[in-house]
């Protein structure tokens, strides 16, 4: 029943693709994908069960990820939960702590959100270049259920606690030693949770939330990296001071040296909100013609999509409509190449004329983390 929902909304997907003229559709019989010459390194075994579901960007043919293809990332254990006894505890700084079951998030008015989830160490660890994907999410209004609970006077932070949990160890090796066992979480102002798109998701394409990526409950933030929008949901609590977790200043740390009054000095920064962006996804052949596919998403509307292939000029390719503010955008552009090796690069350009930036731009050539690498993506290709 479950696989036959699927490919129901997967058919139902691609057909609207179809019909609007958009190219990044369901492949025809006689539609032929190109292989990347420089395929991604294997996930380290050490990583096994921390990165899983990678799907190469060759096979991400549709603008909705079907939930098989979702990449999942899990930081300590991967918790398997019993959904009557799951709750969620509302607490901290509220006038009404509340803890909630599964139901009863549930007949809370349900809301859906189209939005892009990608891993902020997407392109900037060599095995993973296509940790990303668009869901369709469902579930109860985050900023709704903070307004029941009448967050006090003060709170200024609200912190999501995962139900994963896992040793943690400071100052290792050293006589300052700590061990403890850490559990996920994630932090953000009260300003940005209150935004009427964050969801308490329970679903994805229609169906419950897979194991892999959060059930029963997870925080989805559109227009966040992955990492801010906590898996496994357990616990929200409301705070007059900031948190400071391993997964808020020790670790998901961007380290940029920059130039102060002719003195180098490092800033560091916590990974937040997903930048600017585009790759090449794949280049097809359908009746002796070739076309060069790809997405573009961003925290802001994508306006224009430029593509470069070998030495040439930047030229601008065909963007399909924007269907969701939270979603990537599928563009596209006809190509007539000579046999032989060749190089793809992209670029995406939003409203306000910001352009995705080189891997040489100060942005990214001073940047010392592989977080937030959004710099322009080039790929190798080979025609015969």
């Amino acid at each position: 029943m479950e696989l036959q929902r699927r490919m129901v909304l997967s058919g139902a997907v691609a057909a609207g693709a179809l019909l609007q003229g958009r190219a990044y559709a369901q492949s025809a019989p006689n539609r032929k994908v190109i292989p990347w010459a420089d395929q991604p390194a294997s996930v380290p075994p050490p990583l096994a069960n921390v990165v899983k579901g990678i799907t190469p960007w060759e096979s991400l043919d549709s603008w909705i990820t079907p939930n098989d293809q979702f990449f999942s990332i899990a930081h300590y254990d991967r918790p398997m939960i019993d959904e009557k006894a799951w709750r969620l505890d509302v607490a901290g700084m509220v006038t009404k702590p509340m803890t909630l079951t599964l139901a009863n998030l549930k007949a809370l008015p349900r809301q859906e959100v189209t939005s892009t989830l990608e891993c902020s160490g997407n392109n900037g660890l060599p095995f993973a270049v296509s940790t990303i994907g668009n869901a369709r999410w469902a579930g109860a209004s985050l900023a709704n259920l903070l307004h029941t609970a009448q967050v006090k006077t003060g709170a200024i932070e609200v912190v999501f606690y995962g139900t994963d949990q896992g040793e943690e160890v400071v100052h290792k090796d050293t006589p300052m030693e700590v061990k403890f066992n850490g559990t996920f979480a994630r932090s953000m102002s009260i300003e940005d949770a209150m935004n009427p798109a964050n969801l308490l998701c329970y679903e994805m394409n229609g169906a419950p939330l897979p194991a892999a990526n959060g059930f029963p409950v997870r925080l989805i933030a559109p227009g966040w990296y992955g990492v801010c929008n906590v898996k496994w949901l357990r616990r929200i609590e409301l705070r007059d001071s900031r948190y400071l977790g391993r997964f808020m200043g020790r670790d998901y740390v961007t380290v940029r040296e920059v130039q102060r009054d002719g003195k180098t000095t490092v800033t560091e920064t916590s990974v937040g909100r997903m930048l600017l962006k585009s790759a090449p996804a794949r280049v097809t052949l359908q009746d002796g013609r070739y076309r060069i596919e790809g997405m573009a998403w961003g925290p802001a509307p994508v306006a224009a999509v430029e593509v470069k292939i070998d030495d040439g000029p930047w030229t601008k390719a065909a963007l399909d409509a924007n269907k969701s503010e939270h979603a990537w955008q599928a563009w596209h552009l006809d190509w007539s190449p000579t046999p032989g090796e060749h190089t793809i690069s992209s670029r995406a350009i939003d409203r306000s004329g910001a352009v995705q930036p080189a891997t040489d731009d100060p942005p990214i050539a001073s940047k010392k983390t592989y977080w937030e690498s959004n710099g322009q993506i080039t790929r190798h290709v080979r025609i015969a």
